[in-house]
């Protein structure tokens, strides 16, 4: 099976992007498992390499398309004498960020690289007139969502082999979370995480766990109406379609309780209500996934760890595991949409007008 071309950035460069992305593809054999193209700063790369006492042999490349499998390819981007200050966001870590993440998705549209792996950004640093986005997240849909298919929408999905979790709302203030809670799109939401369960992850009928927003599921309406008045109907609209969506659960009892081991995913109303729980759960082995689009992107689950940056103490283990579950992906997609294709046309005689 030929190896997928695997695009990685270099993320905020003042934090611990570069430092991981490098521990995790020098291990002897990596390039057995993928083709690795680093996104980054030449320069930077080879700073970093000495930061943690390490030696690489790479090619640097024009663009994805030269990367050869067996070798570690660096498509260089960005400036020579670009000013490193690790441990604290600029408007130059900023900037490098986001030079590296548009060049790789150009690569990505191109179909010069199979699957697309995000270092850490600092969210206020990236910010410019070319990026005013929360987060890589809506960042993506705007580059990848497909306008004349209103399923073609970004959702974040935190994973391991253990559990997945997805959000209704990702980056939203608290206070505007309430207002967002709505029958639709809950219901859109969970047959988007359905058809990504059995489509990336090769679910073959899910069961889905749809959190509450209230504390004890709103206690009947004592302590909010969004479960009676959006969640519960949305559910039973689902069931309704054959969907396997049951709750709604109150987060803390169904986390608490181990019940998440019961299903295969989970719908959680905010941001922390579901990232929290499944941060404890999934320890270093966390990756983010953003589903719903044709192109796929993983990331580590962390930040930029702007506190142990250029110390060489940052762990791999999550931006390793997000490089192994972006090649999974790829691999489930293509099984799936294999299995699922159109089969063979019914040819028409013609003289009868009748399938042959």
């Amino acid at each position: 099976m030929e190896k997928l071309k695997i695009g990685i950035t270099q993320g905020d460069t003042n934090g611990i992007g570069l430092e991981i992305a490098l521990k995790s593809i020098i291990p002897e054999g990596f390039t057995e498992i993928c083709t690795p193209i680093l996104f980054a700063n030449k320069k930077l790369v080879t700073q970093t390499l000495h930061n943690i006492g390490e030696s690489l042999k790479f090619q640097t490349v024009a663009s994805a398309s030269e990367a050869r499998p067996g070798k570690i390819s660096v498509v260089s981007i960005g400036d020579s004498n670009l000013q490193v200050t690790y441990g604290s966001p600029s408007p130059e870590s900023g900037h490098a960020a986001f030079e590296s993440l548009r060049a790789a998705c150009d690569a990505l549209e191109n179909g010069e690289i199979d699957a697309l792996v995000t270092a850490p950004i600092c969210k206020e640093a990236i910010q410019s007139e070319e990026f005013k986005f929360p987060g890589h997240t809506e960042y993506l849909e705007s580059r990848f969502a497909d306008s004349d298919n209103p399923d073609s929408k970004a959702m974040m999905i935190l994973f391991n082999d253990d559990i997945r979790v997805a959000l209704l709302t990702t980056h939203l203030p608290i206070a505007k979370v309430s207002e967002a809670i709505r029958a639709d799109k809950i219901i859109e939401a969970v047959k988007r995480l359905d058809h990504t369960l059995r489509r990336d992850f090769g679910c073959d009928r899910p069961r889905i766990a749809v959190l509450s927003l209230n504390p004890h599921s709103g206690d009947g309406g004592l302590l909010g109406n969004e479960e009676k008045s959006e969640i519960i109907p949305a559910i039973r609209s689902l069931n309704d379609e054959k969907i396997l969506a049951f709750g709604p659960y109150a987060a803390d009892g169904f986390f608490g309780t181990e019940n998440w081991r019961n299903f295969d995913g989970i719908l959680a109303m905010y941001h922390d209500q579901g990232l929290a729980p499944f941060k404890t759960i999934a320890k270093q082995s966390g990756v983010n996934f953003t589903a719903g689009l044709d192109v796929i992107r993983t990331s580590p689950d962390h930040g930029t760890a702007y506190d142990i940056a250029g110390q060489n103490q940052a762990d791999p283990t999550s931006m390793r595991e997000a490089i192994y579950k972006a090649i999974d992906i790829v691999r489930a997609r293509e099984r799936y949409d294999d299995a699922s294709a159109d089969p063979l046309p019914i040819s028409v005689h013609k003289s009868t007008n009748k399938p042959q």
